[in-house]
């Protein structure tokens, strides 16, 4: 049997000719051309790794003759071959430009439909976003007021409520759903006018929303009104059909602005019995109810901590997108939409939401107003920038630490919640959220700090965003959560969504 030709070494250096077009706000076009000395170097390179390691039937390793070797080979050298050079080519195309890309590069021909031929150049064409140019505002000794949090029993009650529900135990139940219960389900979403569906899923679970949600929840992602009404004479069996239009903010674009239909077929339900609150004492070692009372405020109060450090980095936020002025693409990207919305994941997991309640909120960020989406991406751009500026680093040991701050969250062993980030490929995006919180400090840490009880800052910023105040939610009082346990072993990795990734 013959060895599996070997990959090109990369001694020819690749000195592409570029040129850079502005084809909108944050993007550039790229036209690359790698001339044909180049790509005939490459490929004599590559056919050359072949022969010396691929070993064919009647012929020792590195004897067998070249135009054999290319009968057999050549088509994957080739192909393997303009890959390399595409990527090459590209890589070097934006140093020698010194462009600041932002994500990966979209190409306009796809790279399947180039052909790579000996004695002819090669020309591709990419797009890619890029950080826009700006001047960063005065960030010394600017005004941020710091709510002071306090802990009352209510707290701990609430608390309490939700580590019986975390330890309880499922029961499986047919009809009578009530808020939390967890309904297995097949679901399929199709586009008007198309015959095959979006998404089909064989196993889905959806929370039933409580009133805490207003009644309102996320099917694969898609935050759908009045859900709980829906599902409230349902049975184990039944099939709920809906029908919704794809949020505009979607990341993906054959989602946006569509009329979908969501098909929806129970096959299972669970309802979480509690746990009784000698078990919650006996698992945390506490000895006495008032112990375990008092173990909950300590970590209330931590919480609350990163509470008031997410606080003041907000005001940070808005400061700076009071103040920063440049252009946003008309139209959110794709993959613009999809970082905006992995990097509301990261932080929302770090806070210590549970699964069911951050894909609740990814939903509730895909059918925001434009404004708040453009909002949002701008302020990606300037706290990239604002990182920069800084010279933030992140290290490993500071990933580690973040992932064991969210598999706590979770009660998951840290190796688990890695596992889960890199498997779904959002592990990068961890290192950005820490540098983004880094940069966002060091602006807090010159700033002029005043007081505040939570409530009042709340009040303020309620009235500011014109919303009615409510009482503050610490991380312990955020809406009520999906059972731990049924959620993190079922919904977090094997539901899609209908941007088709994993949560």
């Amino acid at each position: 049997m013959a060895d599996a030709p070997a990959t090109a070494d990369a001694s020819t250096e690749i000195v592409p000719d570029v040129t850079v077009e502005d084809v909108g706000p944050a993007k550039k076009r790229l036209t690359i051309t790698i001339p044909a000395e180049m790509i005939a170097e490459k490929i004599e390179e590559s056919v050359g790794t072949m022969a010396a390691n691929t070993a064919l039937p009647g012929f020792r390793k590195g004897k067998a003759p070249r135009k054999l070797l290319d009968r057999r080979f050549g088509e994957a050298v080739r192909k393997e071959t303009k890959n390399q050079l595409l990527a090459e080519a590209y890589t070097k195309a934006i140093e020698d430009k010194g462009i600041k890309a932002v994500g990966d590069p979209e190409p306009v021909t796809p790279a399947d439909e180039l052909e790579l031929e000996e004695g002819k150049p090669l020309t591709f064409i990419v797009e890619i976003e890029v950080a826009p140019e700006f001047e960063l505002p005065n960030l010394e000794g600017i005004e941020i007021k710091r709510p002071t949090f306090e802990t009352s029993d209510e707290d701990i009650d609430t608390e309490l409520t939700r580590q019986r529900t975390m330890m309880g135990e499922s029961e499986k139940i047919d009809d009578s759903f009530v808020a939390n219960d967890l309904l297995a389900s097949q679901v399929t979403i199709t586009k008007e006018g198309e015959e095959k569906p979006l998404v089909s899923d064989e196993y889905t679970v959806v929370a039933v929303p409580g009133d805490d949600d207003g009644g309102r929840g996320p099917i694969l992602g898609l935050m759908i009104d009045g859900l709980a009404g829906l599902l409230k004479d349902k049975r184990v069996g039944d099939t709920l059909t809906v029908q919704t239009t794809g949020p505009e903010a979607h990341e993906r674009e054959d989602v946006r602005g569509a009329k979908l239909t969501i098909e929806l077929r129970l096959t299972a339900a669970e309802h979480m019995k509690p746990a009784t609150i000698e078990h919650v004492i006996e698992a945390y070692a506490a000895g006495s109810e008032e112990n375990l009372r008092e173990q909950i405020r300590l970590a209330i109060q931590r919480r609350n901590e990163q509470d008031l450090a997410t606080a003041m980095r907000q005001q940070v936020y808005d400061y700076l997108l009071e103040r920063v002025e440049f252009e946003l693409p008309e139209k959110l990207s794709a993959a613009q939409a999809a970082r905006n919305l992995e990097q509301q994941r990261i932080e929302l997991m770090d806070r210590g939401l549970m699964p069911a309640q951050v894909e609740a909120r990814l939903a509730e960020t895909r059918g925001a107003s434009d404004e708040m989406t453009r909002n949002r991406l701008k302020l990606l751009f300037i706290l990239h920038r604002l990182a920069e500026h800084f010279d933030v680093d992140v290290s490993e040991q500071e990933v580690n630490g973040r992932i064991a701050s969210i598999a706590a969250h979770r009660g998951l062993r840290p190796d688990q919640v890695r596992a889960e980030l890199t498997q779904t490929g959002r592990l990068s995006e961890v290192a950005q959220v820490i540098r983004q919180h880094k940069a966002a400090d060091r602006v807090v840490a010159s700033a002029k700090v005043t007081d505040i009880p939570a409530a009042e800052w709340l009040a303020e910023r309620s009235k500011s965003k014109g919303e009615s105040a409510k009482k503050p939610k610490t991380a312990s009082k955020t809406k009520k959560t999906t059972p731990a346990k049924a959620a993190s072993t079922k919904s977090p990795t094997k539901k899609k969504t209908a941007g088709g990734s994993k949560e």
